[in-house]
């Protein structure tokens, strides 16, 4: 690495007395984090010195040489060449203090008409963009996953649960399917967020804009934002848009861990409803016999950090009064560990997902056990003519005699349940069964079959339109 920069003065230094305190320096400085942004910031200055030539502010020569320079820094950057200064504070000062070497006084040309501010508040935006435009495929290669899984297992019985108990059967691919819905809301929550991201603040400057005759519009098309910051001091010192991300990042977390807590709990010996594969599993240093979910129990340990990094935004920015004040450079690190979090998370369920192996015999024998059917008897009776509350009660009666004798509904016989009501006739075996149960709840949103199926067919539809 290039030592190009260690010994050059601070360029913001001359308004000081003394020296900044080392300590103090490498405190207050932020290069070791943001200077994953230096495309973002480079692009950004790119686009500023282009405006600042169109409006006449630089010369034509001048744009170019900066464009060339700046160009030159990002290949040392990405060539590993660049010799990063924490003298220099940030990612802003290096990428200019750089580029004033190799161009001479016209580097120093590029701050006209802009602030630290309105730079920083520009990069964090096009880098939140840049990241949520690398999520969103990642989540609909997500859904596309589940919704494989849904519809290769439309006919897969298995327990529903409430209270973690038994409660209807239903069917494997329709429970695959609930979990698109949540990660479906979760893309459009993104997809909201990202209209906000695309907001281009550079032009408030520090905090009151500039006397420079700038013209915004041209930066904002070059930079492809959606819209301007209408406002100098919102535009510099706000970061609600990255709470807004951090939020969307919790909510889906929160989803991926639910998830998670399912897939454990069904890959476990007490259930074995599913077989996870071995590479996203680890064994136990003790134990031979141990297959460990490490992918979705970390997933699920990791949703704590970003529910941290969503309280920490909103505690740094409840008490700053206008506009910006270096609270903000505590931004960052919440967002970018919040941000690689979730592309993590997101592109092992989505390489996970459609790797699941489900034991369809163990679902099916779990869902005969806990009397699952019971609610499809007291639908039966009460399609005989029954008030609901009384076949309510004759079904827990029935449910009290298969405890007691370790039968399930099915498994009585007509003379056992015409014991608990006269209006029971043969009919009943069609509803006591699985098969049955599943099947009879065949409208948009249930769980029969062919329901599922068609959900399928409407999920594939909207993945296309993406």
């Amino acid at each position: 690495m290039s030592n190009n920069q260690h010994n050059q003065e601070k360029l913001s230094s001359a308004r000081f007395s003394e020296a900044t305190d080392a300590f103090v320096e490498a405190f207050t400085a932020s290069i070791e984090f943001d200077q994953r942004m230096y495309k973002q910031d480079i692009q950004g200055s790119i686009a500023h010195a282009t405006m600042l030539s169109k409006v006449g502010i630089l010369t034509e020569e001048e744009k170019n040489n900066i464009v060339n320079g700046l160009n030159q820094v990002q290949s040392e950057i990405e060539n590993g060449e660049f010799g990063w200064s924490i003298k220099q504070e940030d990612i802003h000062m290096n990428i200019e203090a750089r580029l004033t070497q190799l161009i001479g006084i016209t580097g120093k040309k590029l701050h006209t008409g802009r602030s630290r501010n309105d730079q920083v508040a520009t990069d964090i935006r096009l880098y939140m963009r840049d990241e949520i435009d690398t999520i969103i495929p990642e989540m609909i290669r997500l859904q596309q996953g589940l919704v494989e899984l849904a519809e290769r297992e439309a006919d897969s019985i298995m327990p529903g649960f409430t209270h973690l108990q038994t409660a209807q059967p239903v069917t494997f691919g329709h429970h695959m399917m609930a979990w698109f819905e949540m990660i479906k809301r979760d893309l459009e929550r993104l997809q909201d967020c990202r209209k906000r991201v695309n907001t281009m603040p550079l032009g408030s400057a520090a905090l009151a804009g500039t006397t420079y005759p700038i013209d915004r519009t041209i930066t904002a098309e070059l930079l492809q934002f959606d819209r301007i910051s209408e406002n100098s001091l919102d535009g510099v010192s706000d970061r609600d848009f990255a709470i807004e991300f951090t939020h969307f990042a919790a909510t889906l977390m929160m989803h991926l861990s639910r998830f998670s807590e399912e897939l454990v709990l069904w890959s476990s010996a007490q259930f074995q409803f599913i077989d996870l594969p071995d590479r996203f599993c680890t064994g136990s240093s003790i134990m031979p016999q141990k297959k460990n979910p490490d992918v979705p129990e970390l997933v699920r340990g990791k949703t704590g950090r970003v529910y941290g990094h969503l309280m920490s935004l909103l505690t740094l920015m409840k008490s700053q009064p206008l506009a910006y004040n270096k609270d903000n450079q505590e931004d960052k690190e919440p967002l970018f560990d919040t941000v690689d979090t979730v592309k993590g998370s997101l592109r092992a369920f989505a390489d996970m997902v459609p790797a699941i192996i489900v034991k369809r015999e163990m679902t099916y024998e779990a869902a005969k056990r806990g009397f699952s059917t019971a609610t499809d008897l007291a639908d039966y009776l009460v399609g005989k003519g029954l008030a609901f509350r009384d076949s309510h009660e004759v079904v827990g009666l029935a449910v009290a005699h298969g405890v007691k004798t370790g039968q399930d509904l099915s498994e009585m016989s007509l003379e056992t349940l015409q014991g608990f009501s006269d209006k029971i006739t043969d009919d009943v075996f069609e509803v006591l069964t699985l098969e049955g149960s599943v099947a009879a709840r065949n409208h948009l949103g249930g769980t029969a079959p062919d329901q599922v199926r068609a959900a399928v067919i409407r999920a594939k539809a909207y993945l296309q339109s993406l």
